[in-house]
């Protein structure tokens, strides 16, 4: 008879990192562990463990781990809180020997660049009329177009910025549906910029 796999599959190898730190001398701290799925990046990707925290009256798979991550050889610059993906059986430790030749970064790879991102962007359409119409009735100057000023969360990997006052963005935010996936569909459809 043959054998039938019932349930979700998975392409996790390894343990949870519950297991790994559970059975090391003062919890891991300063061993490097990696996790499976970031392996298949060229640039190393790594956790160097900082502090080990256990949860109470939680998943007894879960852990709570403070450490300096490098991701795709880029350092972060802040220690992180690794405790919601800990329970994932993908993590795996590196023996002491091969940490040095594991976390070397490959220099001659080119950083990526910084992006700098626009401060304001155009209102959508009807929200811009609107704004003009309320302008006009004020009396107020309808020749300057309203703005939308913008707030972007902070990112952890420190490749993305908000441009300062007066500086030019490299990347362009640009009003419209961008392009369907079935252009057909609107093929008969006139639209009004």
């Amino acid at each position: 008879m043959p054998i039938k796999y019932i349930g979700r599959t998975t392409s996790f190898k390894g343990k949870t990192l519950w297991e790994i730190v559970g059975n090391l001398k003062n919890f891991g701290v300063g061993r490097i562990v990696v996790r499976s799925v970031f392996e298949r990046y060229p640039e190393p990707s790594y956790l160097k463990i900082c502090k080990v925290e256990g949860l109470a009256n939680e998943d007894p798979r879960k852990v709570r781990v403070w450490a300096e991550k490098v991701f795709r050889g880029r350092k972060y610059p802040k220690i992180v809180e690794v405790c919601s993906v800990s329970y994932k059986a993908d993590y795996r430790l590196i023996p002491k020997d091969e940490e040095e030749e594991y976390c070397k970064t490959q220099s001659h790879l080119p950083l990526e660049k910084v992006k700098i991102l626009p401060r304001t962007v155009p209102f959508p359409p009807l929200l811009r009329e609107l704004i003009l119409a309320d302008r006009r009735a004020k009396g107020e100057d309808v020749t300057k177009e309203p703005e939308m000023e913008i707030q972007y969360n902070e990112s952890r990997d420190g490749l993305s910025r908000r441009a300062q006052e007066g500086e030019v963005p490299n990347v362009e935010f640009e009003p419209g549906i961008g392009v369907p996936r079935t252009p057909e569909l609107y093929a008969s459809v006139k639209r009004q910029l």
